[in-house]
């Protein structure tokens, strides 16, 4: 029987960031309109942590039953390693899912946007055929899209958009930058990744692309949001507090261009993720004052 560790190492907590800095973006963006409301954030931070996990959970049941995931380097996989039975995995998926569903519902009924009840049924399933289903839109390259729409536009606008009741240019900046952190997070995982997806018949972005060029890409998804970030000081000026993440972005990027790989990576990873949470911080902290 797997322990309360494993579980958590399995829900991969490294990524969390990616739910929670879109949700203090949206905030901070609903803050600078006058909007902000403690009860739609909460509810909104819930929802995306609960599918964040739902998401983890879900990849890691499907790439299990497949095999892709049986040489890997990395947090512990659940079901590949044989810790848990795919089912046992598959429920705990299913019921992170329900979890930020019943949240959902909530935030609807605090908001009366009763019509995002259909957007939160396509993070749903975006989040299960990511890797799930007979045509994983993940093992077609487009799992970065996925990431970009539903762990930036969606959560930041719908955030901003649950308590001011309107979107903010600040808001676009925000979401558009943090999603594309949120899609560094993925490149390099993935690049990391590259050679044992390729035996699976894994094809990634930066499968597709090759090492090289996923690697460019990760360092402008990276060094991109920040200026987006030091843009938004056009309607406030503490948005510049975005600058003291210059040096970071730095130290993100030099060994993904050096060519660093397997373990040398992982470090990187969780860099990569607690970088965005503290752009979702400090942008939605320059946004709110």
């Amino acid at each position: 029987m797997a322990t309360t560790a494993e579980w958590v190492a399995g829900a991969r907590p490294r990524t969390l960031p990616a739910a929670a800095a879109p949700v203090i973006i949206g905030s901070g963006a609903a803050a600078q309109v006058d909007g902000f409301a403690w009860l739609p954030a909460v509810l909104a931070f819930g929802v995306a942590l609960a599918l964040q996990v739902g998401v983890n959970y879900a990849n890691d049941y499907s790439d299990g039953v497949r095999g892709t995931d049986l040489d890997r380097v990395g947090p512990l996989r659940l079901t590949a390693s044989g810790v848990v039975p795919a089912r046992r995995v598959r429920s705990a998926a299913l019921g992170a899912f329900g979890v930020s569903g019943v949240l959902g519902l909530a935030l609807c009924a605090v908001s009366g946007h009763w019509w995002l009840i259909a957007v939160g049924a396509a993070c749903m399933l975006a989040g299960w055929y990511y890797t799930g289903g007979k045509r994983p839109y993940g093992y077609a390259g487009l799992g970065e899209v996925g990431v970009f729409v539903f762990f930036g536009l969606v959560a930041t606008l719908g955030t901003t958009y649950t308590q001011a009741d309107r979107i903010t240019w600040p808001a676009v900046l925000g979401a558009v930058g943090v999603g594309l952190i949120a899609c560094a997070l993925l490149m390099v995982n993935n690049v990391r990744d590259i050679p044992t997806d390729v035996v699976a018949g894994k094809r990634t972005l930066a499968v597709r692309v090759g090492d090289h060029r996923a690697r460019r890409l990760y360092a402008l998804w990276v060094v991109l949001p920040v200026l987006l970030g030091l843009a938004c000081a056009a309607w406030n000026p503490w948005a510049f507090l975005v600058a003291v993440l210059l040096l970071p972005t730095v130290l993100l990027v030099i060994p993904v261009l050096a060519g660093a790989r397997g373990r040398a990576l992982v470090p990187v990873l969780a860099g990569t993720g607690m970088f965005e949470l503290a752009y979702g911080v400090l942008l939605g902290l320059g946004l709110a004052l």
